[in-house]
């Protein structure tokens, strides 16, 4: 089948799959996802992870992240972003002890072992900012907590990986330098603060003179490539930077103008990619002979976050329900820990008869991890 068949039964599958969930009252999202699982590579086979999808799945979830940085109160970002850098870090904290232990129980030493821990302490929110979109709790304390969170979760993650490739793996040319990318990560987060006090303001505003139709909103999706791909350079997940692009929109007049306009492209086509390509990730091939090994993985990738996340949103004095909700909102993996798992495999930190069942983890937890929020939410 062809690209653009492809993209047809994507469109076609999202939209009944998200029917199907809604009615069986479930996030819309399990739906999507368990569409690429089926028509992935590990089912069906239908559709295949092509550089084309896979171009089309970044735009995606760039998108997903924009619309939530638009849709983001600044003010309630700043007044719990105390405790997001507490979740963050005892979200981090968990799953490197849990992983490392149960590395050395299987006798994968001791710089294998530790760099489990580093791939499932990165969070990906992406998954998770749908479901709170869905339910009307994006701008709640949850909901900043948890963006707040992903943020410094993401930092920790390129420090820890910049350590452990510098100090125990192979030389590897993807995996950022630890002073290098320090000092990067400071200018973009004072170039974050220009962009939001001055550049968004005035470009958008410049934009709206130009008698072209869509105007505004393409700038405003310059302005979100722009700092996803610098985010990216400087070893962040672009979705850092589409998101800080969002909230920069978000300070504007053009706010309702730009979400509508850039919610109807994501949502129509390019964010069911990415939520179809997830489940490509997934075969199947030798899972049965690692099933053991895939479970155990899986249940300490949702409970170390799960826990941590909880613990940290309950130290800063939030109530355990809250906390939950917090935690549920990082058990999701993604494009981080699978760019991290890629650079750990390349740089000899990972063996490689576990790789693929690794790569299954990392999509179960974020099959599930829209499931436990849901849940939480509706304590």
């Amino acid at each position: 089948m062809g690209f653009i068949g492809q993209i047809a039964l994507i469109l076609i599958a999202t939209l009944l799959a998200a029917a199907i969930s809604q009615r069986l009252g479930m996030p819309a999202v399990i739906g999507q996802l368990v569409v690429g699982v089926i028509l992935g590579p590990g089912v069906f086979g239908v559709l295949q992870n092509t550089h084309l999808m896979h171009a089309g799945s970044e735009i995606g979830v760039i998108i997903l992240m924009f619309i939530a940085g638009i849709e983001s109160d600044l003010d309630l970002l700043k007044k719990y972003f105390k405790p997001a850098i507490s979740v963050a870090a005892i979200g981090v904290l968990f799953p490197m002890i849990a992983f490392y232990g149960y590395g050395e129980l299987m006798g994968q030493g001791f710089e294998r072992s530790i760099f489990w821990g580093v791939i499932f302490a990165a969070t990906s929110v992406s998954i998770s900012v749908e479901v709170l979109r869905e339910f009307k709790k994006l701008n709640t304390k949850e909901g900043a907590t948890i963006l707040g969170a992903a943020v410094v979760d993401d930092i920790i993650a390129v420090i820890l990986l910049s350590i452990f490739v510098s100090s125990f793996g192979v030389a590897d040319d993807n995996a950022p330098n630890l002073v290098v990318a320090t000092m990067l990560q400071l200018l973009y987060f004072l170039g974050v603060i220009l962009l939001v006090k001055y550049v968004a303001p005035i470009g958008l505003r410049f934009a709206e003179r130009i008698p072209v139709h869509g105007s505004v909103a393409i700038t405003s999706l310059v302005l979100c490539l722009s700092m996803a791909w610098l985010a990216d350079v400087i070893g962040l997940s672009s979705v850092v930077g589409a998101f800080f692009a969002g909230v920069a929109v978000s300070q504007t007049k053009f706010q309702d103008e730009v979400s509508s306009s850039v919610s109807s492209v994501g949502y129509t086509f390019f964010i069911p990619i990415f939520f179809v390509s997830i489940g490509l990730d997934m075969e199947f091939g030798g899972v049965l002979k690692n099933l053991g090994f895939i479970v155990i993985m899986t249940l300490l990738a949702i409970a170390t976050k799960l826990f941590g996340g909880a613990l940290g949103a309950a130290i800063t004095k939030m109530d355990w329900r809250s906390a939950f909700v917090v935690g549920s909102g990082m058990v999701s993996r993604g494009e981080m820990a699978l760019i991290i798992a890629q650079i750990g495999l390349s740089a000899n930190l990972m063996a490689k008869n576990l790789y693929s069942e690794i790569i299954i983890v990392i999509v179960l937890s974020t099959i599930v991890a829209p499931l436990l929020l849901k849940r939480t939410l509706k304590v």
